[in-house]
């Protein structure tokens, strides 16, 4: 099969994408608005971009040409923080997802807690085992979605997903985005080491 992406409907399109470009890390994002209200939803076009300055990436689009709660309120405060969705968050994620009312607090809707942040204004999830919080480097439009960058000025883990100083992906267990309502958890690994290449003009062994 061939596809013209040219040639077929949006959401067919869409379907496809999400279909293929699997399993996404999902970003859950906290933020808070000017006069207060706290917002937390999952938004799984989200990755790394750079460690200096550590940045990350999230996308979100329009909802009947308005923002939706956590680009307006981006935009009111210049932070957010990002949670990782471990197992044991997964149900209540997904609970969030839904078009509630802009009035609504998703944290009181799925039962969460929300922690005061160290340098940002929005809370963190208290329940999530590392939460990210960034400060807005830039928004950047990009076709019908717009790109929120963050830059990383503190990071909350728990020691009990650590070994050795590092977070262990088993022990995180994070949740990650499939096609269409489906999901996967990390449960298995599979190591392989990086070959060794020497640089040219390099002292080695002979052929």
């Amino acid at each position: 099969m061939i596809l013209d992406p040219a040639k077929i409907a949006h959401a067919d399109l869409y379907r496809f994408m999400v279909s293929v470009v699997v399993p996404r890390p999902i970003a859950f994002v906290s933020t808070v608005g000017a006069r207060g209200g706290f917002n937390v939803a999952p938004f799984s076009y989200f990755n790394a971009i750079a460690s200096r300055p550590p940045l990350l990436g999230f996308s979100t689009t329009l909802r009947k040409g308005a923002p939706k709660d956590t680009l307006r309120h981006v935009r009111e405060t210049g932070d957010f923080v990002v949670n990782v969705v471990n197992e044991e968050l997964f149900d209540k994620m997904v609970h969030t997802s839904g078009d509630w009312p802009g009035d609504v607090s998703e944290f009181d809707l799925a039962g969460l807690t929300a922690v005061p942040s160290d340098l940002v204004k929005s809370p963190r999830v208290g329940e999530s085992p590392v939460s990210l919080e960034c400060t807005l480097h830039r928004e950047v439009e990009l076709g019908d979605a717009i790109l929120i960058v963050g830059e990383i000025v503190r990071a909350h883990v728990s020691d009990a997903v650590l070994v050795d100083g590092r977070v262990d992906a088993l022990l995180l267990r994070p949740v990650a985005r499939l096609g269409g309502d489906q999901y996967t958890i990390v449960r298995d690994l599979e190591r392989r080491a990086r070959p060794k290449v020497e640089e040219a003009g390099s002292s080695g062994g002979g052929r």
